[in-house]
């Protein structure tokens, strides 16, 4: 059990064994924190975390966070990052999708209440929808279909923001909303659904690249080393308004393939596929709050960061 008889702060993340939720609990051991991973392993693997193995400053937990959270240890923050990301995940997983957006923040903030711990919600740019103001500021109400196919992980995010933001007034509790964006890196699942790794994995095996619609929809990608420093700085700030945290160096899917079959040198062609129901046609962060708030700005290189992931799928793959 971890407690606070010494200064090393104690930190629970959920979907710990996931892509960002594996690579920020990798930050906050660096920053001396303790850390009690909890994932229930439905889209993370425990892959992610098995460097951390034998680790006396790491527990992980296999738990489903829409269920009650009991923990006998002191803690001092809560980050939720447990939830499917991606379309296929949610679009295979629509209740347990739900459910982790509802009940899982539900939970995860009661702990944090009932702990006195700061608290930090995963929230998404779906909360944009498909935007009709670009780029995304944090002020834009987003517009977004309800009852569309994408509605599940869209409401979801958008209801986990309306109670972290009621239990901040009502109750209390110290929280942050960080609206991510396209985020990529090593750990990404090969077959999860999103671009990147669909781009660099069908490269990788000489298939075709697949782009839904004509390819003119935007994108902006941020490194993962980039994204979990702005959502540290978060977690230490007392800034409680959500804050997107994304690059906002934007290009089209189509130039994104191109890109990929440049730095891979692959043959595969591209090959275009209808467009699925309320894709959005742009996506681009206005990071003027997270600069103003959190010193923050990204700094790795497209194409350098783009070179670690396909270094990793190639790792994979061989």
């Amino acid at each position: 059990m971890f407690t606070r008889s010494d200064s090393r702060p104690i930190s629970v993340v959920t979907g710990g064994a996931g892509f960002l939720g594996s690579h920020l609990t990798d930050r906050l051991l660096s920053e001396g924190h303790r850390v009690i991973g909890v994932d229930n392993l439905i889209t993370g693997s425990c892959a992610n975390i098995e460097h951390l193995a034998g680790n006396d400053c790491y527990r992980f937990i296999k738990h489903d966070v829409s269920n009650y959270i009991f923990l006998p240890d002191d803690v001092d923050f809560v980050f939720h990052f447990a939830s499917p990301a991606s379309p296929i995940d949610y679009l295979e997983l629509p209740i347990p999708t739900l459910k982790v957006g509802a009940l899982g923040t539900h939970n995860t903030l009661g702990l944090a209440k009932a702990k006195g711990a700061r608290f930090l919600l995963a929230s998404t740019s779906e909360c944009y929808g498909d935007p009709l103001v670009h780029p995304q500021r944090e002020d834009y109400w987003g517009n977004v279909n309800p009852i569309g196919p994408r509605g599940v992980y869209d409401e979801a995010k958008r209801f986990a923001e309306a109670i972290t933001m009621a239990y901040h007034r009502f109750h209390h509790v110290d929280t942050k909303i960080v609206r991510i964006f396209n985020t990529y890196g090593p750990r990404m699942r090969l077959r999860d659904g999103r671009v990147v790794p669909a781009f660099i994995g069908q490269a990788l095996r000489g298939e075709s690249l697949t782009i839904f619609g004509d390819g003119s929809q935007t994108r902006s990608f941020c490194y993962v080393s980039d994204l979990i420093d702005g959502i540290f700085r978060l977690a230490k700030s007392d800034f409680h308004e959500p804050v997107n945290i994304g690059n906002p160096r934007e290009m089209t899917i189509l130039q994104f393939a191109q890109q990929i079959q440049k730095i891979t040198g692959t043959k595969s062609q591209i090959e275009h596929r209808p467009l699925p129901v309320d894709d959005p046609k742009v996506r681009q962060p206005d990071i003027g709050r997270a600069k103003a708030v959190l010193h923050w700005e990204p700094k790795v290189d497209f194409d350098d960061g783009i070179r670690r992931t396909i270094d990793y799928f190639q790792s994979r793959l061989d």
